[in-house]
Protein backbone atom coordinates (compact mmCIF):
# COMPACT_ATOMS: atom_id res chain seq x y z
CA UNK A 1 0.00 0.00 0.00
CA UNK A 2 1.25 3.44 -0.86
CA UNK A 3 1.39 5.59 2.23
CA UNK A 4 1.54 9.36 2.16
CA UNK A 5 4.37 9.28 4.65
CA UNK A 6 6.45 7.40 2.08
CA UNK A 7 6.44 10.55 -0.04
CA UNK A 8 9.11 12.41 1.93
CA UNK A 9 9.31 16.13 1.27
CA UNK A 10 12.68 17.67 0.48
CA UNK A 11 14.50 18.99 3.50
CA UNK A 12 13.89 22.55 2.39
CA UNK A 13 10.14 21.88 2.32
CA UNK A 14 10.21 20.69 5.92
CA UNK A 15 12.15 23.78 6.96
CA UNK A 16 9.67 26.04 5.18
CA UNK A 17 6.72 24.27 6.78
CA UNK A 18 8.24 24.52 10.23
CA UNK A 19 8.94 28.22 9.73
CA UNK A 20 5.33 28.83 8.63
CA UNK A 21 3.92 27.11 11.67
CA UNK A 22 6.32 28.73 14.12
CA UNK A 23 5.55 32.15 12.67
CA UNK A 24 1.95 31.69 13.80
CA UNK A 25 2.69 30.28 17.23
CA UNK A 26 1.34 32.27 20.13
CA UNK A 27 2.74 32.23 23.65
CA UNK A 28 1.55 28.89 25.01
CA UNK A 29 1.21 27.76 28.63
CA UNK A 30 4.04 25.44 29.65
CA UNK A 31 2.81 21.87 30.20
CA UNK A 32 3.14 20.59 33.71
CA UNK A 33 6.04 18.11 34.17
CA UNK A 34 5.17 14.49 33.53
CA UNK A 35 2.23 15.15 31.20
CA UNK A 36 2.00 13.90 27.64
CA UNK A 37 1.88 16.93 25.36
CA UNK A 38 -0.77 16.73 22.63
CA UNK A 39 -0.32 19.28 19.83
CA UNK A 40 -3.62 20.54 18.39
CA UNK A 41 -3.78 22.70 15.26
CA UNK A 42 -7.00 24.64 14.76
CA UNK A 43 -8.07 26.96 11.93
CA UNK A 44 -10.00 29.46 14.03
CA UNK A 45 -9.06 32.89 15.32
CA UNK A 46 -10.94 35.42 17.43
CA UNK A 47 -14.00 34.34 19.40
CA UNK A 48 -14.12 30.99 17.60
CA UNK A 49 -10.59 30.10 18.71
CA UNK A 50 -11.39 31.34 22.22
CA UNK A 51 -14.38 29.00 22.35
CA UNK A 52 -12.28 25.93 21.63
CA UNK A 53 -9.47 27.21 23.85
CA UNK A 54 -11.93 27.19 26.75
CA UNK A 55 -12.70 23.51 26.09
CA UNK A 56 -8.96 22.76 25.95
CA UNK A 57 -8.45 24.57 29.25
CA UNK A 58 -11.28 22.58 30.85
CA UNK A 59 -9.71 19.35 29.66
CA UNK A 60 -6.25 20.27 30.91
CA UNK A 61 -7.75 21.06 34.33
CA UNK A 62 -9.82 17.88 34.42
CA UNK A 63 -6.84 15.48 34.72
CA UNK A 64 -3.08 15.48 35.29
CA UNK A 65 -1.80 13.07 32.61
CA UNK A 66 -2.28 14.95 29.33
CA UNK A 67 -1.70 18.54 28.26
CA UNK A 68 -3.34 19.74 25.05
CA UNK A 69 -1.49 22.62 23.39
CA UNK A 70 -3.80 24.39 20.92
CA UNK A 71 -2.31 26.51 18.15
CA UNK A 72 -4.15 28.64 15.53
CA UNK A 73 -3.00 27.78 12.00
CA UNK A 74 -4.03 29.51 8.78
CA UNK A 75 -4.60 27.40 5.63
CA UNK A 76 -4.86 24.44 7.95
CA UNK A 77 -5.98 21.92 5.37
CA UNK A 78 -2.86 22.51 3.28
CA UNK A 79 -0.40 22.80 6.16
CA UNK A 80 -1.70 19.71 7.93
CA UNK A 81 -1.32 17.70 4.72
CA UNK A 82 2.21 19.03 4.24
CA UNK A 83 3.15 18.23 7.82
CA UNK A 84 1.70 14.73 7.57
CA UNK A 85 3.54 14.02 4.32
CA UNK A 86 6.75 15.22 5.99
CA UNK A 87 6.22 12.89 8.94
CA UNK A 88 5.76 15.72 11.45
CA UNK A 89 1.97 16.01 11.89
CA UNK A 90 0.21 17.47 14.88
CA UNK A 91 -1.66 15.06 17.14
CA UNK A 92 -4.97 16.76 16.36
CA UNK A 93 -6.16 18.94 13.49
CA UNK A 94 -9.35 20.93 13.11
CA UNK A 95 -10.30 20.57 9.45
CA UNK A 96 -13.37 21.23 7.32
CA UNK A 97 -15.90 18.47 6.66
CA UNK A 98 -15.21 18.29 2.90
CA UNK A 99 -11.49 17.67 3.64
CA UNK A 100 -12.21 14.19 5.03
CA UNK A 101 -12.42 12.20 1.74
CA UNK A 102 -9.23 13.75 0.37
CA UNK A 103 -7.34 13.02 3.59
CA UNK A 104 -8.58 9.44 3.66
CA UNK A 105 -7.69 8.87 0.01
CA UNK A 106 -4.20 10.25 0.65
CA UNK A 107 -3.73 8.04 3.74
CA UNK A 108 -3.28 11.15 5.83
CA UNK A 109 -5.74 10.52 8.66
CA UNK A 110 -6.43 7.74 11.16
CA UNK A 111 -9.73 5.84 11.43
CA UNK A 112 -11.45 6.45 14.75
CA UNK A 113 -13.72 3.39 14.98
CA UNK A 114 -11.77 1.50 17.65
CA UNK A 115 -11.53 4.63 19.79
CA UNK A 116 -15.24 5.35 19.45
CA UNK A 117 -16.04 1.78 20.51
CA UNK A 118 -13.77 2.13 23.54
CA UNK A 119 -15.42 5.37 24.67
CA UNK A 120 -19.00 4.39 23.81
CA UNK A 121 -19.36 6.96 21.01
CA UNK A 122 -21.71 5.90 18.21
CA UNK A 123 -23.94 7.21 15.43
CA UNK A 124 -27.15 7.00 17.48
CA UNK A 125 -25.93 9.90 19.64
CA UNK A 126 -25.64 12.31 16.68
CA UNK A 127 -27.84 13.95 14.11
CA UNK A 128 -27.20 11.52 11.22
CA UNK A 129 -26.01 14.09 8.67
CA UNK A 130 -23.30 15.32 11.03
CA UNK A 131 -21.99 11.87 11.94
CA UNK A 132 -21.97 10.82 8.29
CA UNK A 133 -19.73 13.73 7.26
CA UNK A 134 -16.92 12.01 9.16
CA UNK A 135 -17.62 8.57 7.67
CA UNK A 136 -16.00 7.40 4.45
CA UNK A 137 -15.50 4.00 2.87
CA UNK A 138 -17.20 2.23 5.77
CA UNK A 139 -15.06 3.77 8.49
CA UNK A 140 -15.18 6.89 10.68
CA UNK A 141 -12.34 9.39 10.34
CA UNK A 142 -13.57 12.55 12.08
CA UNK A 143 -15.99 13.80 14.69
CA UNK A 144 -17.79 17.16 14.75
CA UNK A 145 -16.55 20.28 16.46
CA UNK A 146 -19.16 22.85 15.40
CA UNK A 147 -21.83 22.11 12.77
CA UNK A 148 -24.21 24.32 10.84
CA UNK A 149 -27.26 24.30 8.61
CA UNK A 150 -28.69 26.96 6.32
CA UNK A 151 -32.03 28.74 5.90
CA UNK A 152 -33.57 31.75 4.23
CA UNK A 153 -32.95 34.97 6.14
CA UNK A 154 -35.24 37.88 5.33
CA UNK A 155 -35.69 41.49 6.41
CA UNK A 156 -39.20 42.03 7.77
CA UNK A 157 -38.98 45.83 7.58
CA UNK A 158 -38.21 45.62 3.88
CA UNK A 159 -41.08 43.18 3.45
CA UNK A 160 -43.47 45.67 5.00
CA UNK A 161 -42.17 48.54 2.87
CA UNK A 162 -42.89 46.47 -0.24
CA UNK A 163 -46.41 45.60 0.92
CA UNK A 164 -45.51 42.00 1.81
CA UNK A 165 -46.67 40.16 4.91
CA UNK A 166 -43.57 39.63 7.11
CA UNK A 167 -45.26 36.61 8.67
CA UNK A 168 -45.51 34.83 5.32
CA UNK A 169 -42.07 34.04 3.91
CA UNK A 170 -41.84 32.68 0.37
CA UNK A 171 -42.40 28.94 0.26
CA UNK A 172 -41.53 28.28 -3.39
CA UNK A 173 -38.98 29.63 -5.85
CA UNK A 174 -41.82 31.25 -7.77
CA UNK A 175 -42.87 33.16 -4.66
CA UNK A 176 -39.24 34.01 -3.88
CA UNK A 177 -38.80 35.56 -7.32
CA UNK A 178 -42.09 37.48 -7.02
CA UNK A 179 -41.20 38.81 -3.57
CA UNK A 180 -37.74 39.79 -4.78
CA UNK A 181 -39.16 41.77 -7.69
CA UNK A 182 -41.53 43.68 -5.40
CA UNK A 183 -38.71 44.64 -3.05
CA UNK A 184 -36.07 45.50 -5.69
CA UNK A 185 -35.70 49.20 -6.42
CA UNK A 186 -33.72 51.22 -8.92
CA UNK A 187 -32.44 54.76 -8.69
CA UNK A 188 -31.31 56.62 -11.79
CA UNK A 189 -31.35 53.34 -13.67
CA UNK A 190 -29.11 51.47 -11.22
CA UNK A 191 -30.01 49.02 -8.51
CA UNK A 192 -30.56 50.58 -5.12
CA UNK A 193 -31.96 47.61 -3.21
CA UNK A 194 -32.27 43.97 -4.25
CA UNK A 195 -34.90 41.59 -3.02
CA UNK A 196 -32.71 38.55 -3.61
CA UNK A 197 -29.54 37.58 -5.48
CA UNK A 198 -28.49 33.97 -6.18
CA UNK A 199 -24.89 35.18 -5.94
CA UNK A 200 -25.24 36.55 -2.41
CA UNK A 201 -23.33 35.61 -0.31
CA UNK A 202 -21.94 33.26 -2.96
CA UNK A 203 -20.63 30.56 -0.60
CA UNK A 204 -22.81 27.71 -1.89
CA UNK A 205 -23.03 28.34 -5.62
CA UNK A 206 -22.35 24.63 -6.16
CA UNK A 207 -25.55 23.74 -4.31
CA UNK A 208 -28.31 25.43 -6.31
CA UNK A 209 -28.82 22.25 -8.31
CA UNK A 210 -29.52 20.37 -5.09
CA UNK A 211 -32.45 22.70 -4.37
CA UNK A 212 -33.91 21.47 -7.67
CA UNK A 213 -33.20 17.81 -6.89
CA UNK A 214 -29.91 17.58 -8.80
CA UNK A 215 -26.81 15.55 -7.97
CA UNK A 216 -23.23 16.28 -8.93
CA UNK A 217 -22.06 12.68 -9.31
CA UNK A 218 -23.56 9.21 -9.10
CA UNK A 219 -21.49 8.28 -6.05
CA UNK A 220 -19.37 5.83 -8.00
CA UNK A 221 -17.82 6.77 -11.33
CA UNK A 222 -19.82 9.38 -13.24
CA UNK A 223 -19.92 13.18 -13.05
CA UNK A 224 -23.50 14.43 -13.42
CA UNK A 225 -23.15 18.22 -13.43
CA UNK A 226 -25.00 18.45 -16.75
CA UNK A 227 -28.23 16.92 -15.43
CA UNK A 228 -31.69 18.40 -16.16
CA UNK A 229 -32.10 19.47 -12.53
CA UNK A 230 -28.77 21.26 -12.41
CA UNK A 231 -29.45 22.94 -15.75
CA UNK A 232 -32.80 24.11 -14.45
CA UNK A 233 -31.13 25.61 -11.38
CA UNK A 234 -28.66 27.60 -13.47
CA UNK A 235 -31.45 28.80 -15.73
CA UNK A 236 -33.02 30.24 -12.60
CA UNK A 237 -29.67 31.86 -11.73
CA UNK A 238 -29.47 33.32 -15.24
CA UNK A 239 -32.98 34.78 -14.97
CA UNK A 240 -31.71 37.37 -12.47
CA UNK A 241 -28.94 38.50 -14.83
CA UNK A 242 -31.40 38.61 -17.72
CA UNK A 243 -33.79 40.71 -15.67
CA UNK A 244 -31.35 43.20 -14.16
CA UNK A 245 -28.31 42.97 -16.42
CA UNK A 246 -25.04 41.22 -15.49
CA UNK A 247 -23.10 44.48 -15.50
CA UNK A 248 -25.57 46.23 -13.21
CA UNK A 249 -25.54 43.26 -10.82
CA UNK A 250 -21.74 43.25 -10.72
CA UNK A 251 -21.64 46.99 -10.09
CA UNK A 252 -24.26 46.66 -7.35
CA UNK A 253 -22.38 43.84 -5.61
CA UNK A 254 -19.09 45.73 -5.78
CA UNK A 255 -20.51 48.15 -3.23
CA UNK A 256 -21.04 45.47 -0.59
CA UNK A 257 -18.80 45.48 2.47
CA UNK A 258 -17.08 42.57 4.18
CA UNK A 259 -19.22 39.84 5.67
CA UNK A 260 -18.02 40.59 9.22
CA UNK A 261 -19.00 44.26 9.14
CA UNK A 262 -22.03 46.54 9.30
CA UNK A 263 -21.59 46.97 5.52
CA UNK A 264 -22.51 43.34 4.94
CA UNK A 265 -25.17 43.39 2.17
CA UNK A 266 -27.89 41.84 4.32
CA UNK A 267 -27.10 43.79 7.48
CA UNK A 268 -26.80 47.05 5.53
CA UNK A 269 -30.25 46.37 4.06
CA UNK A 270 -29.00 46.26 0.49
CA UNK A 271 -30.36 42.73 0.00
CA UNK A 272 -33.63 41.73 1.64
CA UNK A 273 -33.38 37.94 1.43
CA UNK A 274 -30.43 35.54 1.32
CA UNK A 275 -29.40 32.04 2.17
CA UNK A 276 -27.25 31.97 5.31
CA UNK A 277 -26.12 29.70 8.10
CA UNK A 278 -27.01 29.50 11.77
CA UNK A 279 -24.03 31.72 12.62
CA UNK A 280 -25.67 34.71 10.93
CA UNK A 281 -27.67 35.54 14.04
CA UNK A 282 -24.45 36.03 15.97
CA UNK A 283 -23.09 38.51 13.40
CA UNK A 284 -26.39 40.38 13.24
CA UNK A 285 -26.32 40.83 17.02
CA UNK A 286 -22.77 42.21 16.78
CA UNK A 287 -23.03 44.47 13.74
CA UNK A 288 -26.72 45.24 13.21
CA UNK A 289 -28.58 44.61 16.49
CA UNK A 290 -31.55 46.74 15.39
CA UNK A 291 -32.11 44.72 12.21
CA UNK A 292 -35.60 43.25 11.92
CA UNK A 293 -35.19 39.75 10.51
CA UNK A 294 -36.60 36.25 10.42
CA UNK A 295 -35.20 32.85 9.38
CA UNK A 296 -37.36 30.28 7.60
CA UNK A 297 -36.80 27.16 5.47
CA UNK A 298 -35.42 27.97 2.04
CA UNK A 299 -38.02 27.78 -0.75
CA UNK A 300 -38.40 24.79 -3.07
CA UNK A 301 -39.49 24.50 -6.74
CA UNK A 302 -43.26 24.86 -6.99
CA UNK A 303 -43.55 21.50 -8.79
CA UNK A 304 -41.28 19.69 -6.30
CA UNK A 305 -42.92 19.81 -2.85
CA UNK A 306 -40.89 16.72 -2.05
CA UNK A 307 -37.89 19.05 -1.83
CA UNK A 308 -39.34 21.04 1.04
CA UNK A 309 -36.85 21.79 3.85
CA UNK A 310 -33.79 21.48 1.64
CA UNK A 311 -30.82 22.80 3.59
CA UNK A 312 -27.06 22.72 3.21
CA UNK A 313 -25.43 21.11 6.22
CA UNK A 314 -21.73 21.08 6.96
CA UNK A 315 -19.40 21.12 9.92
CA UNK A 316 -15.94 21.71 11.22
CA UNK A 317 -14.30 18.45 12.22
CA UNK A 318 -11.45 17.16 14.31
CA UNK A 319 -9.11 14.41 13.12
CA UNK A 320 -5.98 12.56 14.19
CA UNK A 321 -3.45 12.79 11.34
CA UNK A 322 -1.65 9.62 10.36
CA UNK A 323 1.68 9.44 12.15
CA UNK A 324 0.55 11.43 15.20
CA UNK A 325 2.84 10.77 18.16
CA UNK A 326 0.09 10.53 20.76
CA UNK A 327 -3.12 9.22 19.13
CA UNK A 328 -4.51 7.62 22.31
CA UNK A 329 -4.16 10.81 24.31
CA UNK A 330 -5.43 12.85 21.36
CA UNK A 331 -8.64 10.85 21.21
CA UNK A 332 -9.11 11.18 24.95
CA UNK A 333 -9.46 14.91 24.34
CA UNK A 334 -11.85 14.31 21.41
CA UNK A 335 -14.02 12.12 23.65
CA UNK A 336 -14.03 14.84 26.31
CA UNK A 337 -15.11 17.43 23.77
CA UNK A 338 -17.93 15.19 22.49
CA UNK A 339 -19.63 15.04 25.89
CA UNK A 340 -22.93 16.89 25.81
CA UNK A 341 -21.96 19.55 28.34
CA UNK A 342 -18.69 20.37 26.58
CA UNK A 343 -20.15 20.23 23.08
CA UNK A 344 -22.94 22.61 24.07
CA UNK A 345 -20.44 24.99 25.64
CA UNK A 346 -18.43 25.02 22.42
CA UNK A 347 -21.44 25.44 20.12
CA UNK A 348 -22.85 28.23 22.29
CA UNK A 349 -19.53 30.07 22.07
CA UNK A 350 -19.80 29.90 18.25
CA UNK A 351 -23.58 30.42 18.28
CA UNK A 352 -24.19 27.31 16.21
CA UNK A 353 -26.46 24.34 16.61
CA UNK A 354 -25.30 21.15 18.29
CA UNK A 355 -24.47 17.98 16.33
CA UNK A 356 -25.91 15.84 19.14
CA UNK A 357 -29.42 14.43 19.35
CA UNK A 358 -29.75 15.15 23.06
CA UNK A 359 -29.86 18.86 23.81
CA UNK A 360 -30.31 20.43 27.23
CA UNK A 361 -32.91 23.01 28.15
CA UNK A 362 -29.99 25.23 29.14
CA UNK A 363 -28.69 25.21 25.55
CA UNK A 364 -32.04 26.30 24.10
CA UNK A 365 -32.44 28.96 26.77
CA UNK A 366 -28.95 30.43 26.46
CA UNK A 367 -28.67 30.40 22.68
CA UNK A 368 -28.94 33.92 21.24
CA UNK A 369 -30.28 32.88 17.84
CA UNK A 370 -34.07 33.11 18.12
CA UNK A 371 -34.42 30.50 15.34
CA UNK A 372 -31.96 27.94 16.69
CA UNK A 373 -34.63 25.22 16.82
CA UNK A 374 -35.29 25.73 13.10
CA UNK A 375 -31.63 25.12 12.26
CA UNK A 376 -31.62 22.04 14.46
CA UNK A 377 -34.76 20.71 12.71
CA UNK A 378 -33.39 21.35 9.23
CA UNK A 379 -30.30 19.28 10.03
CA UNK A 380 -32.62 16.26 10.40
CA UNK A 381 -34.33 16.91 7.05
CA UNK A 382 -34.32 14.13 4.47
CA UNK A 383 -33.27 16.92 2.10
CA UNK A 384 -30.19 17.94 4.10
CA UNK A 385 -27.41 18.32 1.53
CA UNK A 386 -23.65 18.05 1.99
CA UNK A 387 -20.83 18.63 -0.53
CA UNK A 388 -20.11 15.51 -2.62
CA UNK A 389 -18.03 12.95 -0.72
CA UNK A 390 -15.18 12.84 -3.17
CA UNK A 391 -11.45 13.45 -2.84
CA UNK A 392 -11.33 15.83 -5.82
CA UNK A 393 -14.06 18.07 -4.45
CA UNK A 394 -11.80 21.15 -4.33
CA UNK A 395 -11.21 20.95 -8.09
CA UNK A 396 -14.85 20.15 -8.80
CA UNK A 397 -16.06 23.04 -6.70
CA UNK A 398 -13.76 25.43 -8.59
CA UNK A 399 -15.24 24.25 -11.89
CA UNK A 400 -18.78 24.72 -10.60
CA UNK A 401 -17.96 28.23 -9.40
CA UNK A 402 -16.59 29.05 -12.84
CA UNK A 403 -19.76 27.69 -14.44
CA UNK A 404 -21.93 29.74 -12.10
CA UNK A 405 -19.96 32.88 -12.92
CA UNK A 406 -20.18 32.28 -16.67
CA UNK A 407 -23.94 31.80 -16.47
CA UNK A 408 -24.33 34.88 -14.25
CA UNK A 409 -22.40 36.95 -16.79
CA UNK A 410 -24.48 35.43 -19.59
CA UNK A 411 -21.30 34.39 -21.42
CA UNK A 412 -22.45 30.76 -21.45
CA UNK A 413 -25.80 29.04 -21.40
CA UNK A 414 -26.44 26.73 -18.44
CA UNK A 415 -26.27 23.75 -20.77
CA UNK A 416 -22.89 24.76 -22.19
CA UNK A 417 -21.41 25.72 -18.84
CA UNK A 418 -22.34 22.42 -17.22
CA UNK A 419 -21.39 20.40 -20.29
CA UNK A 420 -17.94 21.97 -20.02
CA UNK A 421 -17.78 21.02 -16.34
CA UNK A 422 -18.61 17.41 -17.19
CA UNK A 423 -15.97 17.36 -19.91
CA UNK A 424 -13.24 18.65 -17.59
CA UNK A 425 -14.16 16.71 -14.47
CA UNK A 426 -14.91 13.24 -15.84
CA UNK A 427 -11.27 12.56 -16.83
CA UNK A 428 -10.15 13.81 -13.42
CA UNK A 429 -12.64 11.48 -11.73
CA UNK A 430 -11.42 8.57 -13.86
CA UNK A 431 -7.82 9.26 -12.85
CA UNK A 432 -8.84 9.73 -9.22
CA UNK A 433 -10.55 6.33 -9.14
CA UNK A 434 -7.46 4.65 -10.59
CA UNK A 435 -5.17 6.34 -8.06
CA UNK A 436 -7.47 5.45 -5.19
CA UNK A 437 -7.46 1.78 -6.21
CA UNK A 438 -3.68 1.82 -6.44
CA UNK A 439 -3.41 3.27 -2.97
CA UNK A 440 -5.71 0.56 -1.68
CA UNK A 441 -3.47 -2.06 -3.25
CA UNK A 442 -6.08 -3.02 -5.84
CA UNK A 443 -4.89 -3.61 -9.38
CA UNK A 444 -7.05 -3.18 -12.45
Amino acid sequence: MVRLTDLVLPALGVVVLTAMVMSEKLVQPTPQPGRVKVTYWEKWTGFEFDGMKAIVDDFNKSQDRIWVDILPISNIDQKTMMATSAGIPPDLAGLFGPNVPQYVDDNAVMPLDKYCAKYGINRSQYIPAYWDIGAYGGKLYSLPTTPASTALHYNTKMFKAAGLDPNKPPKTFKELDAYAEKITTKKNGTLGVSGFLPSEPGWWNWAWGAFYGGRLWDGESKITANSPENIRALKWVASYSEKYGPGDLQSFRSGFGNFSSPQNAFMAEKVAMEIQGVWMGNFISQYAPELEWVASPFPYPEDRPDLKDTAIVDEDVIVIPLGAKHPDEAFEFIAFMQKQKNMEKLCLSHQKNSPLRNISDYFWKEHKNPYIRLFDRLAYSKNAKVPPRIGIWAQYNSELIAAFDAVSLLTKTPEQALKDVDARMQPLLDQYIVRRKMRQGVSN
